[in-house]
C-alpha cells in the first residue's frame, strides 16, 4: 500500500524533510533484513527524539497506517522489514550512550547504540555487559532487547533479558511510559519490561534502555580444541560440565563451517585442516580460579579425543582464535549466496540427538547443513543452504526444516533460541505453542496496539 502524500507531509512536519525518505534505493534498502526477503518501505523516517517517535507513532494510528521499528537489519527472520509496505522507522540517529553509572553499576543508552561499542565504553571504566552476540559489532542495543539476543556467553552470564532493568518505550498509540528503572528489584505490577523484551518490535517502540552492568573479570583464558568429529566435541562439553566447570563463552563449529571460513579468508590456520568440529572456550575470573578451570577444560578436552589443544597467550591471539566464529556468516556465502539460519535450542543432554538429525535430514534431502552456536547453552545455528533459482532445492530446504522444527519440539527444545519469529517462522509457531497460548499472546497484542498498525504480519 501506498502511504499518501498528506501522512508524508505531516511526518515532514515532524522529523524534518531531512529525514523523511521515499526515494527508491532507501525503501529498497530498508525493505529488507540479513534474510533478505521482505517488501519495500513506502517510506523510512528517522527521529531523533522520543516526542519525534510519539508523534509519528500517533500519526499512524489515526491514519491506520503500517508502521515497522528497525534497528540495524542484521536479523534473520524478517522482523524489521515491512510485510506489505508502510512506514520503517529507523531509529539510527538515537545511538548515544546516555550515562554510565559506575556506582549504580548500570548504563542508560538509546536504542542504536551499537552493542561493541558499549561493551568498549563499559570494559574502559571496569565495568561489563556480558551479551554478545556474533553481529556485536553491526547488531544495536534496541535490536537487541526487541529479539532478546543471546551469544555465546550465554551459558555463564544469561541473555539480554537479564541485564534490562528498564525501558522508555512508545505504544502504537503514541503513549510514552517507562518500565522497571535503575533498580534490581521491582514487584509493582505487571513486569512489562519484560514483556516487551523479545517482543520483536510488535507492542511499542523501545527509545531507551537502562541495562544492568556487573564488574570486569580481571583475568580471561581463551582456548580452542579441535576434534575428528563433532561427537568427541559434544562428548568434551559434557565433560567439562562434569568437572563442574562453567566457561564464559562455548561454541561448537562443524567442519563444513570451518572449511568455508578458511576457504573464505583463505587462512587455514583458523580452522585446521581434516578438523569435523572445534570448541571455543573461554573462563574468565579470578587468576588462581581461571588457570583451575582452564586445566579442567584442557582435560576434558584431551579425555574426549581432542586432537590439538591451544590456549591463547595474548589479547591478540585471544582475537585471533575468535575471529573464526565471527566469520562464519560472511563466510558461508562460499558454500551458497543463501541460507535458511535456524537457531534452534535443545536441553543440553540432547545435543547429540540433534546433531543425529541434522545428520539425517542431510542424508534425506540431499542438502549442505553446516552447524554453529552456543552448545553451552543448547542453542544450535543450523544452516540449510540453497542455491538461489533451484526450485527443487529450495522445496527440499523447506521441507527439511519443517521435519528439523518437529525434531526440535519433540526433544523438549524450541524453534527459535535468540532470532525470533518474524514472518519466516509464524507458521511453524503452532509446533510449540498451543492455540490457547497463542489467543493470549494475540488479546495482549490488542492491549498495546487496538489498530494492528505496529510491525503487522509479524510472529501471528
Amino acid at each position: 500500500m501506498a502511504v499518501a502524500s498528506d501522512i508524508v507531509s505531516r511526518m515532514v512536519a515532524i522529523v524534518g524533510a531531512d529525514h523523511v525518505r521515499v526515494d527508491d534505493a532507501t525503501r529498497v534498502a530498508y525493505g529488507v533484513d540479513a534474510l533478505k526477503q521482505g517488501h519495500p518501505a513506502d517510506v523510512v523516517v528517522t527521529p531523533v527524539t522520543t516526542a519525534e517517535v510519539s508523534a509519528i507513532a500517533h500519526l499512524c494510528h489515526e491514519t491506520r497506517t503500517p508502521l515497522v521499528p528497525r534497528g540495524a537489519g542484521t536479523g534473520y527472520t524478517g522482523g524489521a522489514v515491512p510485510s506489505h509496505g508502510g512506514v520503517v522507522i529507523s531509529l539510527e540517529r538515537m545511538n548515544r550512550i546516555l550515562e554510565i553509572d559506575e556506582g549504580s553499576l548500570l548504563a542508560i543508552v538509546e536504542p542504536h547504540v551499537i552493542t561493541g561499542d558499549l561493551q568498549d565504553a563499559v570494559e574502559a571504566v571496569g565495568l561489563f555487559y556480558p551479551p554478545d552476540p556474533a553481529s556485536l559489532r553491526q547488531s544495536v542495543i534496541g535490536g537487541n532487547v526487541a529479539e532478546c539476543a543471546g551469544g555465546p556467553r550465554a551459558f555463564k552470564y544469561g541473555v539480554t533479558k537479564q541485564y534490562v532493568l528498564g525501558l522508555e518505550a512508545v505504544l502504537p498509540t503514541g503513549e510514552i511510559i517507562e518500565t522497571g528503572g535503575k533498580v534490581v528489584k521491582n514487584v509493582v505490577g505487571y513486569d512489562l519490561t519484560h514483556l516487551l523484551v523479545g517482543s520483536e518490535g510488535t507492542l511499542a517502540i523501545i527509545t531507551k534502555v537502562i541495562l544492568r552492568l556487573i564488574p570486569k573479570p580481571p583475568v580471561q583464558i581463551t582456548m580452542r580444541a579441535s576434534f575428528p568429529t563433532v561427537r568427541h566435541a559434544v562428548n568434551a562439553v559434557t565433560g567439562l560440565i562434569r568437572a563442574r566447570v562453567i566457561p564464559a563463552a562455548l561454541e561448537l563449529i562443524d567442519g563444513d563451517s570451518l572449511d568455508a571460513v578458511a576457504s573464505h579468508l583463505q587462512v587455514r590456520s583458523l580452522a585446521p585442516a581434516g578438523t569435523a568440529a572445534i570448541l571455543l572456550l573461554e573462563v574468565d575470573g579470578l587468576s588462581a580460579q581461571v588457570r583451575e578451570e582452564a586445566d579442567r577444560i584442557e582435560s576434558a578436552c584431551l579425555e574426549a579425543g581432542a586432537t590439538e589443544f591451544r590456549r591463547a597467550t595474548d589479547n591478540a591471539e585471544r582475537q585471533e582464535l575468535w575471529r573464526v566464529r565471527r566469520e562464519i556468516s560472511p563466510s558461508l556465502k562460499v558454500i551458497t549466496p543463501l541460507k535458511f539460519n535456524h537457531d534452534v535450542v535443545v536441553p543440553k543432554a540432547r545435543i547429540p540427538e540433534l546433531f543425529e538429525l541434522v545428520d539425517v535430514l542431510r542424508e534425506r534431502y540431499r542438502l549442505r547443513i553446516p552447524c554453529f552456536g552456543h552448545v553451552g547453552d543448547g542453542n544450535i545455528h543450523v544452516n540449510i543452504m540453497v542455491t538461489p533459482g533451484d526450485d527443487d532445492e529450495i522445496r527440499r530446504a523447506h521441507e527439511a526444516e519443517g521435519d528439523l522444527f518437529r525434531g526440535v519440539v519433540a526433544m523438549d527444545g524450541s524453534i527459535s533460541g535468540e532470532h525470533g519469529i518474524g514472518f519466516a517462522k509464524k507458521k511453524y509457531m503452532t509446533l510449540e505453542l498451543s492455540q490457547d497460548e497463542i489467543d493470549l499472546m494475540k488479546r495482549v497484542k490488542a492491549a498495546f496496539d487496538p489498530r494492528g498498525v505496529l510491525n503487522p504480519g509479524k510472529i501471528f
